[in-house]
Parts: structure tokens; sequence; C-alpha cells
């Protein structure tokens, strides 16, 4: 796939730790706004019954506004939910077990941090996407790995395999990994904790990724 015929860069949100409270309808809020590729349930520390309870309102606001449903982590909680894929960490699962357990249609990510091997074994096992970062300084969790741009465009030059770009991105940087060759930026804080509101927050993002 070559520069030229790659698929405008999307946008892949992620949610904030806390999706109680008025969360659903801030979701409502950003996913109205303009198209979202995919939203990333991330919760840590509760029991599944509690997850999925929290998750199933947000299921159907994805659903509706057609943005896949991706869980974090947890395999388990993806084929109670029937979501539409699952986000595996390098210390959550094998992406093979995760496909035999989710099937064939699932969306299968791997965290890759800025390694161009852990990368291409995802690949090898079967993911449909990896994640590189981080790229910049983030609040949403401790940055043990960094990543360089350039990380980005030789995987869109050697490999068909969709990339992410996580860690730190917001509107004013979003652009560079975007042009670095990413096909999906992965944003959290950029999106939840913009100043206007996440629906303004979204809209920056479409016309930012629109060229």
């Amino acid at each position: 796939m070559t520069q030229d015929n790659r698929i405008p860069c999307q946008l892949y949100l992620i949610s904030p730790l806390d999706v109680g409270g008025d969360f659903p309808a801030r979701l409502e809020e950003a996913l109205a706004a303009a198209p979202v590729a995919a939203f990333q349930f991330r919760v840590k520390g509760l029991e599944q019954h509690d997850a999925a309870r929290l998750a199933e309102p947000l299921q159907a606001i994805c659903a509706a506004h057609d943005t896949a449903f991706i869980v974090n982590d947890d395999v388990a909680l993806a084929k109670r939910l029937g979501a539409d894929g699952v986000h595996l960490g390098q210390d959550d699962g094998d992406p093979r077990e995760a496909r035999r357990i989710l099937g064939a249609e699932a969306q299968i990510g791997v965290t890759c941090h800025g390694s161009r091997h852990l990368a291409m074994e995802a690949g090898d096992a079967g993911a449909d996407y990896v994640a590189f970062g981080a790229f910049y300084p983030t609040t949403t969790k401790a940055v043990e790995h960094q990543a360089d741009p350039e990380i980005l465009t030789w995987w869109q030059g050697m490999f068909e395999l969709p990339c992410v770009a996580i860690g730190g991105i917001t509107v004013d940087n979003g652009g560079e990994l975007a042009a670095a060759g990413a096909d999906f930026l992965a944003v959290s804080g950029g999106v939840w904790a913009y100043p206007e509101g996440p629906a303004a927050a979204v809209k920056r993002f479409e016309k930012l990724l629109a060229g």
C-alpha cells in the first residue's frame, strides 16, 4: 500500500478511566460531531460484572454511530460483550488465543511500543493492527516506552497492516503523525480534556485529518 492510495488517517478514541456519571452523554456528543473509527473501553481494577455494566450503554452509542467498540486488555470481557475487538498490551495475552476465543471477525490490536520486532511478531500472530507509542508526553498512563514518528513511515513502507499512533496526541501535534504514516490516531485526553469540549475536539481532528 503506497502513500498515494492509503485511506486517510482516522480517529481512534480511548476512554478515560472514569466512564460513569455523564460520560455516556459526552461520548454521544463526541461521536455525533464527526466520524470516529473506533472507541476503546479502557477501565482498570473493576470486576467483570461492573465493567460490563459500564460498557453496555457505551457500546450501544458506538453501534449507533458505526464506531467499532474495542475492549482494552480483557479478552473475556470482550467475549462477554460481543465487542468488535480487543486491544492487547504485551502482557495481556497472545493474539492467536484472542482470535480463537473471539472469532475471525474480531479486530485484535497489539501494543508494540517503539519496537519494529514486536510489531512484526504481532503481525505474524494475526493482529489486525499494531500500535506504536508513546510519541509525546501523556498523563493518561505512565510512559515507559517512547517512539519516533519515523517508525510509522518505516512500517507504512513495509507492511499493509494498519498502524495506530498513541501517546499524548492532540489537535496540535497529530498532523505530524498522520503525515508520517499513522493510519489511526489514538486519542484520550486530547479529546476528553479539550477546553471547548469533546465535540469541538473531534471536529478539529476531522479537519486536521482531512488534510
